[in-house]
């Protein structure tokens, strides 16, 4: 511990939390910071004061580092679970690369810091030196770290962390049983830092690959998802068919009636087919295939949920220069999502839809209004297993980036605004 010199203690003090913002710049990213981190860097800089000045047992001599670092790693915005990983692996680290200074100096001027006396001034400035060289030692095994780390963000499950913890907790306690003096231990120390560094890369390895698979996964059920949309038109599109058919079929009845002068029995099955005909057909019918099959499909989900949908649909145009499966995406996204949301609601009055499509001759909006069961600052699926749903927005909004459109998402008192602005071309899809 050094003691008397404060400028000594300060200097020590702020080089850490130079080298603690750059570790975990490197493993958590810059734009993972807080807005305001004044606060922890107050508390960082106490605990740090305190274990370089107070005497402690050995007990907390091993603890209160972790809590110093971990104090620092509060003022980042990433799960707790990985605050205390990356607290721990930087704790070993930086134990790894004080024994490793230690071990030079004994080295090479034969300073023996285990009978040296912190009120000494030439072991104070020995302890100085051995100090302020972990720390550069450590600031090139944070720039290795950071060729290592692509700062990619996901979340593994708890059991792998723990299994990661292993080889930290393991160096930690090691090192304790190892004398700087000992060229085998040395060599030992090497080993754990190699290990330790190596786990950082392994570490962000599983995550690439979890990440992957998890994408992969996504990509396969909006696949799904949308091969299920367009299928409702392809439906949509047979069931008109049959109606036609059909019809033309009554047409001949109808007419061999007037043949026979039978009118009564005509005018009869006119009736009957008329309404045939209205029962069969879409509750929608804006004459685009696409539109009428999907919201009609949505109003017939709303109406079994006991969701109260109202449409505003109008279009200048029967076609729609846009892609059909490309407006598959868009508008069947928009409206599962409604509909996920709006099944939440536990206030059956509160379940409520709005939907409005207008098209002129140069764009197409869509919006789709809905109420949520909480008030939310951040969006965020509320279907189950919300890590498999948030590719439906993104694919939303790779299709305004192909037509040059815009999406716009607002959500407030309880009410979430999801409307897609498409411009429209004059040629055909």
């Amino acid at each position: 511990m050094i003691q008397n010199n404060l400028f000594i203690v300060f200097s020590i003090v702020l080089v850490m939390g130079v080298q603690t913002n750059f570790f975990f710049n490197s493993v958590f990213d810059k734009s993972a910071k807080k807005h305001n981190r004044f606060f922890y860097f107050i508390i960082f800089g106490l605990l740090g004061y305190l274990y370089l000045v107070i005497p402690i047992s050995p007990i907390l001599s091993a603890i209160l580092p972790l809590l110093v670092i971990f104090s620092f790693a509060q003022s980042y915005k990433v799960e707790f679970k990985t605050k205390i990983i990356f607290s721990m692996l930087y704790v070993v680290l930086m134990s790894i690369a004080n024994f490793l200074s230690l071990y030079l100096f004994y080295t090479l001027d034969s300073v023996d810091f285990s009978s040296s006396d912190p009120a000494n001034q030439q072991d104070q400035i020995a302890i100085t030196k051995a100090i302020l060289l972990g720390f550069m030692i450590m600031f090139a095994v944070i720039l290795i770290i950071r060729l290592l780390v692509k700062r990619r963000s996901f979340s593994l499950h708890y059991r792998y962390y723990v299994i990661f913890l292993v080889i930290p907790i393991v160096s930690t306690y090691q090192l304790h049983l190892l004398t700087y003096k000992n060229v085998y231990s040395f060599i030992s120390v090497i080993g754990f830092l190699f290990l330790n560094v190596m786990i950082v890369y392994i570490f962000d390895n599983i995550i690439d690959k979890f990440q992957f698979m998890h994408e992969n996964a996504q990509l396969q059920q909006q696949m799904d998802h949308q091969d299920a949309n367009y299928e409702k038109v392809v439906h949509s599109f047979k069931s008109i068919k049959r109606i036609i058919h059909d019809t033309n079929q009554q047409f001949l009845y109808i007419e061999e009636c007037i043949e026979r002068n039978e009118l009564a029995a005509a005018k009869e099955h006119i009736k009957t087919t008329l309404n045939k005909v209205e029962g069969a057909y879409q509750r929608v019918n804006t004459g685009n295939l696409v539109i009428d099959a999907l919201v009609t499909n949505t109003l017939n989900i709303g109406q079994a949920n006991g969701i109260r949908i109202d449409t505003k649909l109008s279009l200048c145009s029967q076609k729609i220069p846009i892609d059909r499966y490309d407006l598959c995406v868009v508008i069947g996204n928009m409206l599962d999502n409604a509909i996920e949301a709006s099944k939440h609601v536990k206030i059956a009055e509160d379940r409520y839809m709005l939907i409005k499509i207008h098209a002129t001759e140069s764009m197409l909006l869509i919006h789709i209004l809905n109420y949520m069961e909480n008030e939310v600052a951040h969006l965020h699926s509320q279907k189950p297993n919300p890590e498999f749903h948030g590719i439906g927005l993104i694919n939303i909004a790779r299709i305004c980036d192909k037509y040059g459109g815009h999406m716009t998402i607002e959500t407030k008192h309880k009410v979430f605004n999801n409307m897609v602005l498409l411009p429209l071309s004059t040629n055909d899809p």
